[in-house]
């Protein structure tokens, strides 16, 4: 059920008093309400506010910067056209032209969202086919791996990861290991990676330290879904390393949630310290 503003800051209210929150006008809201009432975290709106996404418009007599509902309502056009797959530098360039009414974005999101049921159905068709194939045994190669893993898989991918690390065991390992799993394998892979990137979002979202204990278990879980080859802790702080210094991999995790990326990082290391291990002279071992 949506709630209104009202119904918000009522629902809220004992809460933000607490907080000192006390001085806001009916029908406006604090960062901390807003994220409640849409369902992100308070960093997202902070992230979204630095990019010039969507900011606060109004402010409180003690200077706190509120959400009006005009606000409000451009957070929601956010979140739906993040549903349709849309990166946040092109939802601003949409949002941001003045020609476009917001009936005029309602057809555009529905549109965009019947596209994205079409591609999911299609989708379904082509595992539908792998299926087909591999209960005849037959071996799946690069490009039809990347039909099932999804768009965010690029067989491109591979061909680098050999040129950087054909001549070693672990790339060996991986080949092999490849080459065996089924179409189930790999739906189930995906699947237990997806949950856990998911679970590292909300983590972050709930704003979670690296290094506490549900961090450490969730740096654990991560690692345990890179079942290629053995990864052990020392070889996780360097894969690691990627996530900030590849714009591919901070894409990723960053479009799941704002900042993942470097705290993913920052988990990661922190939990390799908590076993002894040093991030900054971490070796392939």
């Amino acid at each position: 059920m949506t709630l209104t503003l009202r119904q918000a800051r009522g629902s809220v209210a004992v809460n933000d008093r607490a907080r000192g929150e006390k001085d806001v006008v009916e029908d406006e809201l604090t960062v901390g309400q807003a994220a409640r009432m849409v369902g992100v975290s308070v960093r997202t709106l902070h992230h979204w506010d630095e990019i010039g996404l969507v900011s606060p418009s109004a402010r409180s007599r003690s200077g706190y910067r509120l959400y009006s509902s005009d606000d409000v309502a451009r957070i929601h056009q956010v979140l739906v056209y993040r549903e349709t797959g849309m990166g946040l530098s092109d939802i601003a360039t949409v949002l941001g032209d003045p020609s476009t009414q917001a009936s005029g974005h309602l057809l555009r999101q529905r549109e965009l969202l019947i596209r994205r049921i079409d591609h999911l159905t299609r989708m379904v068709r082509a595992v539908d086919t792998m299926m087909e194939k591999t209960m005849t045994g037959q071996v799946l190669n690069a490009q039809q791996r990347a039909e099932i893993l999804g768009r965010d898989w690029d067989p491109a991918w591979e061909e680098e990861a050999e040129r950087r690390w054909g001549d070693t065991e672990d790339w060996k390992v991986s080949t092999r290991r490849m080459a065996s799993m089924s179409r189930e394998d790999l739906e189930v892979a995906k699947k237990r990676i997806e949950r856990v990137e998911e679970q590292l979002a909300q983590a972050l979202r709930e704003g979670v330290e690296p290094g506490s204990e549900r961090a450490n278990a969730l740096a654990e879980e991560h690692r345990a879904c890179m079942s290629w080859f053995d990864v052990t802790r020392s070889k996780h702080v360097l894969i690691a390393c990627n996530y900030v210094q590849d714009p591919r991999f901070a894409a990723h995790y960053d479009e799941r949630e704002p900042g993942l990326a470097r705290w993913l990082k920052d988990v990661i290391d922190a939990n390799a310290a908590a076993h002894g291990i040093d991030p900054a002279t971490a070796q392939w071992e």
